[in-house]
């Protein structure tokens, strides 16, 4: 699956129509979880009911009747999504809270799965054919969607970032680029002094894009409360804060992305740590360092790739790899403030060397898990037949924006 973005073009009219029908699809999923709550325990709902109290949704009002009944589908299925991730957490005792599902405030995206828009012959304009008004849209941007039929379009979500409105193609394609083989094996230990350090010896630099950007966020957030609520100066405050927000998670997810494709075309066996972020980030002395760092997305993207260029990515368990010893295998305890490895074998490395060396033991030994999970970063949405996940980001390998 490959997904598309382009940049919209559009009247003022039409950005406050795809407005119009961001607000749609926000009502229709918080009416359809509130269907699910109030129902009785002994009905059961499922997936179906939700799509059909949409279609009872029309009937009743008006705006709704407007958006795409495929559409309105996709909202229902949006809820259905939350609730079916709760009846999971809670059937696999997940620790701590299950992810209870909350109603939407700030929906972004409204979403087309074959019906309700139209492409153009030229492919660099959009029709949207429902009745909320949005019309024909101009495509900005350098993907070549004309190499693909418009039939292998399942997906159209348009989509409100801080700098814009976006268009996005699923494509019903997939995406394998064999590699040829290199022999090489790399084992990656990931950290805060450095972004990662492998078992050659070589260590990434941590760009820390929130920590440099951190001055211009406070200000502008001092900025927003300088002003009036409900203010047109305050909206515009508003509007500079999140830019920041987004260059700052654009940087992250590029980084992420070329690291891990050059990592993956470089090496056949790469090993990484399985790390438990969301355990991490209740440590608050260094949530903010490890969020900014962004260990799961360059984990997500190394899985990506390693299925892309048919190469194998293997997780293995963190425990005691920066412990243990990479060549006697004995137990050095040391804290975590410091860096040097010191044996009595006479070994003496980085810390992360010699965890990173550990980690590609590990993986040669036990074999971990292949490839799990190897589906890419967080993209868009995922289609099948009875499956839609919702997810955070854009588009894969996208240029630099």
């Amino acid at each position: 699956m490959l997904v598309i973005e382009y940049k919209i073009k559009a009247r003022l009219l039409q950005y406050q129509a795809i407005n119009e029908a961001i607000k749609t699809v926000q009502f229709i999923r918080n009416k359809c979880l509130r269907y699910w709550m109030d129902a009785p325990k002994e009905a059961k709902i499922k997936r179906f009911d939700l799509n059909k109290y949409s279609t009872e949704l029309r009937s009743k009002f008006t705006f709704v009747k407007d958006l795409n009944s495929m559409a309105c589908q996709a909202s229902a299925e949006r809820a259905w999504l939350a609730i079916s991730r709760f009846y999971d957490n809670c059937k696999s005792n997940k620790p701590g809270k299950k992810g209870f599902p909350r109603f939407q405030k700030n929906n972004r995206s409204v979403e087309y799965k074959t019906t309700g828009w139209a492409l153009h012959s030229t492919k660099r304009r959009l029709t949207i054919t429902d009745n909320k008004g949005v019309g024909e849209l101009k495509l900005l941007g350098k993907w070549d969607i004309h190499t693909y039929p418009v039939s292998s379009i399942k997906r159209v979500r348009l989509l409100r970032r801080a700098d814009g409105y976006y268009c996005q193609f699923c494509i019903d394609v997939e995406c394998i680029d064999i590699q040829p083989k290199t022999g090489n094996e790399i084992g990656l230990d990931v950290g805060l002094e450095s972004f990662y350090t492998d078992s050659n010896g070589h260590q990434e630099p941590n760009p820390r894009f929130l920590r440099k950007a951190e001055s211009s966020i406070k200000q502008a957030q001092r900025r927003i409360y300088n002003k009036h609520i409900g203010s047109t100066r305050r909206r515009k405050a508003r509007a500079r804060y999140a830019k920041i927000h987004l260059r700052v998670s654009r940087q992250r997810r590029e980084h992420a992305l070329r690291l891990a494709c050059n990592v993956c075309k470089s090496n056949d066996l790469v090993a990484y740590e399985n790390l438990r972020v969301s355990n991490m980030l209740k440590n608050h002395c260094l949530a903010k360092s490890i969020t900014d760092a962004s260990w799961y997305q360059f984990r997500q993207w190394i899985e990506y790739f390693a299925k892309k260029f048919e190469k194998l990515a293997v997780a293995v368990p963190p425990q005691y790899t920066s412990q243990e010893c990479s060549q006697c295998k004995q137990m050095v305890k040391k804290s975590l403030s410091t860096r040097t490895h010191i044996c009595q074998c006479g070994c003496t490395l980085h810390r992360d060397t010699n965890a990173a060396i550990n980690i590609l033991h590990k993986a040669k030994s036990r074999g971990g898990h292949p490839r799990s999970n190897a589906k890419g970063v967080a993209t868009s949405t995922l289609v099948g037949a009875t499956l839609v996940e919702q997810v955070a980001t854009m588009n894969l390998e996208s240029p630099r924006l």
